[in-house]
């Protein structure tokens, strides 16, 4: 598809939002909206050449203060499939390493006038801040346990190419809720879209008093069209955890036994790192009738090209 398409067909419905920091902004019309453009550069991204020239002459700064391969590759990928320049910085690339701190980063970074600006941290609302000191676009590519939400829009994107639609589905999360933002802003995201969502774990790692949460790994998965499975986020854990990793792949580890109690079809998501034998059986992770693990990382790829292609436009 020529990249004049897209740009013909995505126009139709106009998009208000500066940055991109969260999923709670955003209603489901939004979210259709995104997720039609990112079809589309699913098409471009699988044809020969993979590149086009929208954003030549535009310049992403990538921050990323926390460790990362998916996410950080393919916002990476996604710019120069647009024909963007890419400056990639972490912490120890940085005079953060020597003290300085995130707020003055910010203000020396913004008087380089990039064009659009990525940024990962361990800390809640350092997307927020950065929204508020950067005078370019800013997408959240993860701020502590808060939001993630272009990995939502992935995720939601893989969803809807395998089932057709969102609308109905019967979707279980199953691991670390309360620390996973990953977590967070994939339930935003697909209750706005219609989608029955059961959140499983051991009550230690759920939020308290919710409806749709379970410790009960047979309840959760009962009736799901997809189980998205959670590593336990031990870099957040604020004490230790009453159980064993051992005790917790038996209970909650993804195995085919317990991937039974879905629907016979069911598939499985992961945002990764997956850690095989600690919440997921490689049987299952390496399935590809089941998994759709590599897929989500396509889907990243377009995903991320349609929110830098949105959030650029005022520019173009």
């Amino acid at each position: 598809m020529q990249n004049s398409t897209i740009n013909k067909v995505s126009t139709k419905m106009s998009f208000s939002h500066r940055d991109f920091l969260g999923i709670e902004a955003l209603n489901a019309d939004e979210i259709s909206f995104i997720l039609d453009l990112a079809e589309r550069y699913v098409v471009q991204n699988r044809r020969r050449p993979q590149t086009n020239s929208l954003l030549k002459g535009f310049v992403m700064i990538n921050l990323f203060l926390e460790n990362s391969t998916r996410t950080r590759l393919s916002f990476e990928m996604a710019a120069k499939r647009l024909g963007a320049d890419v400056i990639n910085m972490t912490t120890e690339g940085s005079s953060i390493k020597k003290g300085e701190s995130f707020i003055d980063t910010l203000k020396t970074l913004n008087s380089l006038c990039p064009d659009i600006f990525v940024v990962r941290s361990k800390e809640e609302g350092a997307a927020r801040a950065s929204a508020e000191i950067m005078e370019c676009p800013v997408i959240n590519a993860g701020d502590g346990t808060n939001e993630h939400p272009t990995q939502a829009m992935l995720d939601a994107l893989t969803l809807r190419r395998h089932f057709g639609r969102l609308d109905g589905l019967n979707i279980a999360i199953c691991g670390d809720i309360i620390h996973g933002r990953v977590a967070h802003s994939n339930v935003l995201l697909l209750e706005k879209m219609g989608v029955h969502i059961k959140l499983v774990g051991p009550s230690e790692l759920l939020p308290p008093n919710l409806e749709n949460a379970t410790t009960d790994m047979q309840e959760g998965l009962k009736d799901a069209d997809a189980v998205m499975v959670l590593r336990i986020q031990e870099e957040r854990l604020q004490k230790s955890l009453s159980f064993t990793s051992d005790e917790y792949f038996k209970s909650y580890g993804l195995t085919e036994e317990k991937l039974a109690w879905a629907k016979k079809d069911a598939v499985v998501l992961h945002p990764g790192p997956i850690l095989r034998g600690a919440e997921i059986d490689a049987t299952i992770a390496d399935n590809p009738k089941r998994s759709l693990v590599t897929t989500q990382v396509e889907m990243g790829i377009a995903v991320r090209m349609a929110c830098l292609d949105l959030l650029t436009r005022y520019k173009r």
